[in-house]
């Protein structure tokens, strides 16, 4: 696996993975699909796309709000743990795929569909994009996933717990000092802890604090990826 990513004025390219791997069932979406220097070359369904490791575009947004104390804090989801992939990881506040003919301005859908947060793309900081590379198995059948993905942050000032999670893709969504993450991701500290709303059996949100954090807990990726949507983050608050 490898990628290239670029956020704001930086670059980086190392190993990391990706956990956005499709269902299948019913009628497919279809992508746009491109080659390796991101130039259209048609349209394929979702698992056409992810059988042949064809690259496509994905959408991703980070939420982050000034806390009390006026520090920087980072807001995070927890995938449902019936995901295919990467299930019961921690992950990008909200992110999905982008179906054929649409671009970010129609993927900003998914913090609504995800959080009940209904946005603009003019409301958003665009954070720059993100190439990556993944491949494994979901529900026993292989696949190759690449992405070139549109990353954006989003100011907030609420909490996990004011959010409308949806419970297919969500099993709950959190925050964390911004510096303290950093320490996470650059290997300095072991864990750290959060604060957020997780959903009970019932569907109801249910608000925890004290989480315990690790870096393995997150999806997998180059913590450069982590280290530089952070630090845009807190350049935003």
């Amino acid at each position: 696996m490898s990628g290239e990513e670029q956020v704001n004025d930086g670059e980086y390219k190392g190993v990391h993975e990706t956990g956005s791997n499709g269902e299948r069932k019913g009628v497919e979406e279809r992508f746009d699909i491109y080659d390796e220097l991101d130039r259209p070359i048609g349209t394929a369904t979702r698992s056409e796309a992810h059988d042949r490791g064809l690259w496509h575009h994905t959408f991703h947004c980070w939420l982050a709000r000034r806390g009390e104390d006026g520090r920087a804090r980072v807001l995070f989801q927890r995938r449902s743990r019936d995901k295919d992939t990467n299930p019961d990881r921690f992950d990008i506040t909200a992110a999905g795929h982008l179906s054929a003919g649409e671009t970010a301005r129609d993927a900003v859908r998914e913090l609504e569909e995800e959080l009940g947060l209904r946005v603009s793309l003019e409301d958003l900081a665009p954070l720059g994009t993100f190439r990556e590379e993944d491949e494994g198995f979901a529900q026993g059948v292989r696949y190759i996933d690449r992405e070139v993905s549109e990353v954006y942050g989003y100011v907030t000032d609420r909490g996990p717990e004011t959010f409308r999670l949806q419970r297919e893709e969500l099993a709950g969504l959190y925050e964390a000092d911004a510096e303290a993450l950093l320490a996470l991701m650059r290997g300095e500290v072991e864990t750290v802890s959060a604060d957020g709303a997780e959903l009970d059996a019932d569907g109801a949100l249910v608000p925890v604090s004290g989480v315990p954090v690790r870096l393995d807990d997150f999806v997998a990726r180059d913590t450069a990826y982590y280290i530089r949507v952070i630090e845009a983050l807190m350049r935003l608050v």
